[in-house]
C-alpha cells in the first residue's frame, strides 16, 4: 500500500485520533494540578492588578495643606515666644528636696542646716512665653531654672524690641517662674494655652523657642508620651514627651499642637550629647495655671496641704498588707493635728483616688494635693485592710513651721517584712513575727521611743504581731502604744510610744 493510501485508512486515523486524545489529556491534567495549591505551602498568586496610578496634584495638595498648618502655627504663635537674657548667680536653692517631703513635712535637715552654695555670676538664655496682659504690665511664663538668681533680666520680642524684665514670682517644686515687663500693650500678642488634659500620644508637637541663642526657632514632631514621672532636681511635674527637636535655649519656650495653641512649657531633655536625641519634656500647661494666678495675684505659690508623709513598701511588704496589686499612694506617716488626721487618715492607708480620679503613684497625689485650693473639702479613696473608704477632707494652707513639727507625725517609724533566713541572723526565735525598722523620722514619737534602724518589732501592747496590716491598725487604736523590740539578738523591755 502506497504511503498516501496509508495516510488515508481507517487505521491509521483512529490511531492518530487516540494520540491526541492522551495530548489532550495530559495538557488538562497539568493545567489542574499547576493551578491547585500544595498542601505545605500557601496559595500564591500568579498575576497582580495594575496599580492605580497616583493623582499628583491630590497628593501635593494634601502635603501643601499640612504645610499651611505649620505656617500657620509659627505665624500665630511666635510674636508670643520671647527670649531671656538673664544675668545672675545661681544658689542651686530648694532644687534638690524631695518633692513630697517637700508637701507633707520633710524629716531631713531643716533649711538653716543645709549648707549653702557659694553664689557664682554667671549669664544664661532661655526662652519664655507671654501668657497674661494687665495695664502696661505684661507676664511671661519661664522655667525657674532660666531665671534663678538673676540680678538682670532682658526680655526680647519676635520683633527684636527689648525691655527690662523682673521676676514676679517663682514655683521651685514645678520649676516654673514668672517675669514681668513694662511695655505699650495693644501691639503685644498674648498666647493662647490649650487643654494639655485632652493631649494624646501621636498628636503633632510644634517646639518654638531659642535653641542656642537661635532666636525665634521653630522644630516640629509628634507627642511620644504622656503622663512622664522623674524629672530632674525633684521636679514633681508628669512630663509630655516629644521628639520635636529641643535643646539648651529652648527652655521655657512653648510646645504647641497644631490649633497653634500652647499645650507646654518645654523644660528638659535626656541626652549623652547635650544636645537633642529626640527626648524632649515639657511641663503640661495645665499644671501652671493655678501656678501664673497665684504669682499675679500675691506673688507666692499658695500650696495645699494634706498633713502626710508619703513613703514606698516593699513589695514583701506590699503583700502583707495586701496593696502589692494596687496602684496608689501609700501613707507611711500622718501629722496627728493635719488635715488629713482631722479628716480620718490614718498611717497605713493607700489613697487610690480624690474625688473621683484616680491616684497611680505619690509623685500624682503630690501634684494634685498641692494644687487643691485651701479650704476645699474633697473626698478620698482609700484602702484600709481589706475595706474600702471614703473620707473627707478640708486642705489647709501649707505653713512651714506646722509641716516640720515632727513631734506630731505619727508614728515616725517605717517598717519592713523580715524574711525566716533575715530572722535567723538576727537571733529571732523561730515561730515569732517581726519587722524590722527602717527609718526612723527625727524628733518623731518614734525617736523619742529611742528606736533604732534594724531594730526588730515582735508586738505592739503585748500583742505579737502576724503581718503588716495588724502593726498599722493597733498602733493607730490607741493613743499610746508599747512596742517589743528585738536588738542586736537581745529582747528589750517594751518601748513606749506617746501621740502628741
Amino acid at each position: 500500500m502506497s504511503f498516501t493510501k496509508q495516510l488515508y485508512s481507517r487505521k491509521f486515523f483512529l490511531v492518530n485520533l487516540v494520540l491526541v486524545g492522551i495530548m489532550i489529556g495530559f495538557v488538562a491534567a497539568f493545567a489542574v494540578l499547576a493551578g491547585k495549591p500544595s498542601d505545605n505551602a500557601s496559595a500564591v498568586a500568579l498575576a497582580e492588578s495594575p496599580r492605580p496610578a497616583i493623582d499628583q496634584a491630590s497628593a501635593l495638595a494634601q502635603a501643601q495643606a499640612v504645610q499651611s498648618a505649620f505656617n500657620s502655627v509659627a505665624s500665630t504663635v511666635l510674636p508670643s515666644v520671647v527670649e531671656l537674657d538673664v544675668i545672675g548667680g545661681s544658689d542651686g536653692g530648694a532644687q534638690g528636696q524631695s518633692p513630697w517631703r517637700f508637701f507633707f513635712g520633710d524629716p531631713e535637715a531643716t533649711p538653716d542646716e543645709r549648707e549653702e552654695s557659694p553664689e557664682y555670676q554667671s549669664e544664661s538664655l532661655g526662652s519664655g512665653i507671654i501668657v497674661r496682659k494687665a495695664g502696661s504690665t505684661v507676664y511671661v511664663l519661664t522655667n525657674y531654672h532660666v531665671v534663678e538668681g538673676a540680678k538682670t533680666i532682658s526680655v526680647k520680642l519676635y520683633d527684636e524690641r527689648e525691655y527690662e524684665g523682673a521676676l514676679v514670682g517663682s514655683d521651685t517644686r514645678k520649676d516654673l517662674a514668672l517675669v514681668s515687663f513694662k511695655a505699650k500693650i495693644e501691639d503685644i500678642p498674648v498666647a493662647v494655652l490649650g487643654n494639655s488634659d485632652s493631649v494624646k500620644v501621636g498628636d503633632w508637637a510644634i517646639a518654638i523657642g531659642s535653641p542656642f541663642g537661635l532666636f525665634s526657632s521653630v522644630s516640629a514632631g509628634i507627642v511620644s508620651a504622656i503622663g512622664r514621672d522623674g524629672g530632674p532636681d525633684g521636679n514633681i511635674n508628669d512630663f509630655i514627651q516629644t521628639d520635636a527637636a529641643i535643646n539648651r535655649g529652648n527652655s521655657g519656650g512653648a510646645l504647641v499642637n497644631i490649633q497653634g495653641q500652647i499645650i507646654g512649657i518645654n523644660t528638659w531633655i535626656a541626652s549623652t550629647t547635650g544636645g537633642s536625641v529626640g527626648l524632649g519634656f515639657s511641663i503640661p500647661i495645665n499644671n501652671a495655671v493655678k501656678v501664673i494666678d497665684d504669682l499675679i495675684e500675691r506673688g507666692t505659690v499658695r500650696y495645699g496641704w494634706l498633713g502626710v508623709l508619703l513613703t514606698a513598701p516593699d513589695k514583701p511588704t506590699a503583700t502583707e498588707l495586701g496593696i502589692a496589686e494596687q496602684k496608689g499612694a501609700f501613707l507611711g506617716h500622718v501629722f496627728t493635728d493635719g488635715p488629713g488626721a482631722k479628716g480620718g487618715l490614718r498611717s497605713g492607708d493607700l489613697v487610690t483616688a480624690i474625688d473621683g480620679k484616680p491616684i497611680a503613684n505619690l509623685d500624682q497625689l503630690v501634684r494634685v494635693v498641692a494644687d487643691l485650693p485651701v479650704g476645699k473639702s474633697v473626698v478620698f479613696t482609700v484602702l484600709r485592710g481589706a475595706k474600702s473608704l471614703q473620707l473627707k477632707v478640708v486642705i489647709e494652707e501649707r505653713k512651714e513651721a506646722v509641716a516640720a513639727d515632727y513631734s506630731k507625725l505619727w508614728p515616725g517609724v517605717e517598717i519592713a517584712a523580715l524574711s525566716a533566713d533575715e530572722a535567723a541572723k538576727l537571733s529571732i526565735p523561730k515561730g515569732v513575727k517581726g519587722f524590722k525598722v527602717i527609718s526612723v523620722i527625727a524628733r518623731s514619737p518614734a525617736s523619742a521611743a529611742s528606736l533604732r534602724l534594724g531594730d526588730v518589732i515582735t508586738e505592739v501592747n503585748g500583742t505579737a504581731l502576724k503581718d503588716a496590716s495588724d502593726f498599722y491598725r493597733m498602733i493607730n487604736e490607741a493613743g499610746k502604744i508599747q512596742l517589743t523590740v528585738y536588738r542586736n539578738g537581745a529582747k528589750l523591755a517594751a518601748l513606749a510610744l506617746a501621740r502628741n
